[in-house]
């Protein structure tokens, strides 16, 4: 649908405001005066949930208040089935289950359709959008998480596996009822019948392919709530849509009781300021659709102070798996710790006895993203070992920043049989506590070996070190220092 003419909507609604007369553009139009500030606004919008202070916020709280009644009904509808079940089968104990309903359900049903709808929200659940299927998936993980999350809580209040049970029946029931509701819902805003009272007037400020594509998006998706009332354009010739110039945005946006301005005109700041600050006086909303290089723009909008940056790209991040390692790099080496500690008081007696010098040798190691840390082991060598470094780096026998020589004379009896059971590492295990080492990982070289990275090596310091890793099981005597195939190195 092409727009046509504005004055086809004059039979649209749009709120009185205060007017005076004003000369722009050569022609007499009707300046809005701001309403007198409520000095109550503040203190309420500390009150009133950001979706409620918007444009959208009707049509949000409708359809969380359609969520909820679901929810309540869903809830009343397992607690009703209840009754008969319980006079049926007494002895049988998951109908003995909320039995002074339904207040008790009640009392589940507001909670749990809270969680749904918060964690939906974040998810862009009541979002303008056509796909059903995305929102069916946003459906799914929420009725999932919310409903394990409160099962999981009444079980810990002792109701055992029935609870379980009746969750999970409450979770399918949910889901399909809510599905069912919007996909009527969808049916209902796509009707050609649907009545104009709902719908936003609009003027696109660009005639050009952004522009109508933006026309033809809207025309095509009424879920959008919007209307094109035309196309403002300062070097298009009028007609085929275009209604007027941008400096006709006064008189025309009056004509056509128009709600928001849609900015779709190449980058221009001094348009797109007079446009933002006559919009302002005539209390228009006004958006902008950005020519982002061909990129669609993610769902994140970060702020850095006050300037907004919109997301091109974001890749994958492993949260759960990286979450996964982590808790088993806690619990790995908290257990070891404390089974190993008399093993551990051993060594370090034998260590303090058989010669001068700490019982732990502690350096500083590259980390992830070359943080440097302080890294632990036991004692292997005499005291001043790294001052022997330099004299012996001309003996190195691996190629690459990396030093180590067959038989290194800094190495004390005990520390050969340290090292050959690879004893010496046990330490690092607080350092895996501290989240500075993993289990399983690249070793961390020292800082002067960092210093003599090549770019390739530097992938290694993409991932948290470790205490071990493929390399030293398969490839320790291996004198390059190429990555392995596991990309971790030595």
């Amino acid at each position: 649908m092409i727009p046509g003419e504005v004055s086809a909507l004059r039979g649209a609604r749009k709120p009185p405001h205060t007017v005076r007369p004003r000369e722009v553009a050569g022609e007499k139009v009707s300046e809005i005066a701001a309403p007198p500030a409520d000095p109550h606004d503040g203190a309420l919008a500390l009150l009133v949930p950001v979706p409620l202070q918007g444009r959208m916020a009707w049509s949000w709280l409708r359809s969380i208040a359609a969520d909820f009644v679901l929810v309540g009904l869903n809830w009343l509808l397992l607690g009703g089935l209840l009754v008969p079940l319980r006079s049926a089968s007494p002895r049988v104990r998951l109908f003995e289950y909320a039995a002074g309903a339904p207040a008790s359900l009640l009392g589940i049903a507001v909670l749990h359709a809270a969680l749904i709808t918060l964690m939906g929200y974040t998810e862009g659940l009541y979002a303008s959008s056509s796909d059903l299927r995305g929102k069916a998936r946003i459906l799914a993980k929420s009725v999932f998480w919310t409903t394990t999350l409160l099962c999981f809580a009444y079980c810990l209040q002792g109701a055992a596996w029935m609870v379980g049970s009746l969750f999970c029946a409450a979770g399918l029931l949910h889901f399909a009822s809510l599905c069912t509701w919007r996909w009527h819902k969808q049916r209902q805003e796509r009707d050609p019948g649907r009545s104009a009272r709902d719908l936003r007037n609009a003027l696109i400020v660009g005639a050009g392919h952004l522009g109508r594509r933006v026309a033809a998006d809207v025309a095509a998706h009424r879920e959008a709530c919007r209307r094109v009332c035309g196309f403002l354009d300062n070097d298009a010739p009028l007609g085929e849509g275009v209604v007027g110039r941008v400096t006709d945005l006064a008189r025309l946006a009056r004509r056509g009781f128009v709600d928001e301005v849609i900015l779709a005109a190449p980058h221009d700041r001094n348009l797109t300021l007079n446009v933002l600050r006559e919009a302002r006086r005539l209390r228009l909303d006004v958006e902008i659709v950005p020519e982002l290089f061909g990129c669609k723009p993610g769902a994140e909008v970060e702020r850095v102070g006050d300037l907004p940056m919109i997301s091109l790209h974001a890749e994958r991040w492993p949260a759960a798996s990286l979450a996964l390692k982590r808790l088993a790099d806690i619990a790995g080496a908290g257990a070891m710790l404390t089974v190993l500690s008399p093993l551990l008081s051993v060594i370090a007696l034998l260590i303090k006895l058989g010669s001068p010098g700490p019982v732990l040798y502690t350096a500083m190691r590259a980390g992830r993203k070359a943080r440097p840390f302080r890294c632990y082991k036991f004692r292997t060598m005499v005291r001043n070992a790294d001052a022997l470094k330099a004299t012996l780096r001309q003996n190195n026998q691996r190629s690459g920043p990396f030093f180590k020589i067959a038989d290194d004379p800094r190495i004390t009896r005990l520390g050969r049989f340290l090292r050959r059971y690879s004893l010496d590492e046990l330490p690092q295990l607080w350092n895996v506590l501290r989240g500075e080492m993993s289990l399983v990982g690249p070793r961390p070289h020292p800082l002067d070996d960092f210093e003599g990275y090549d770019i390739e090596h530097l992938a290694r310091l993409d991932v948290t070190p470790g205490m071990t890793g493929l390399w030293q099981v398969t490839a320790r005597r291996d004198p390059s220092f190429l990555p392995a195939r596991d990309g971790t190195g030595p």
